[in-house]
């Protein structure tokens, strides 16, 4: 309960620059959205992980809901990390393209 109630203090914290940030304007209104409602269902999955638990063993499996969710974060930051390392190439590549139009001009 304590490590729920510390998870849950994190999330807001977290929910609170999320809406700084937008009211800054440092984030468009998509990614506002997802993270959101990343956070959001964070949130709802520690509020109700012995019901998670309970599902998770319906199922068929044995784990615990939180090693569910763990393994289920760490399969999301490796995608986000592909994406990112996506993106960056392309933007590398970009950039590359624009230094050889100005240096041939």
């Amino acid at each position: 309960m304590f490590q729920q109630a510390i998870a849950l203090i994190f999330i807001a914290i977290f929910i609170w620059r999320l809406f700084q940030q937008k009211k800054h304007k440092q984030i468009g209104n998509n990614e506002f959205i997802l993270w959101l409602s990343f956070w959001s269902l964070g949130a709802l999955a520690i509020i109700f992980i012995r019901f998670l638990d309970q599902v998770l063993v319906s199922v068929g499996f044995s784990g615990s809901g939180i090693n569910f969710l763990l393994y289920l974060a760490v399969i999301s930051l490796f995608y986000f990390v592909f994406k990112l390392r996506l993106k960056l190439s392309k933007l590398e590549k970009n950039l590359t393209d624009l230094v050889r139009e100005i240096t041939l001009k």
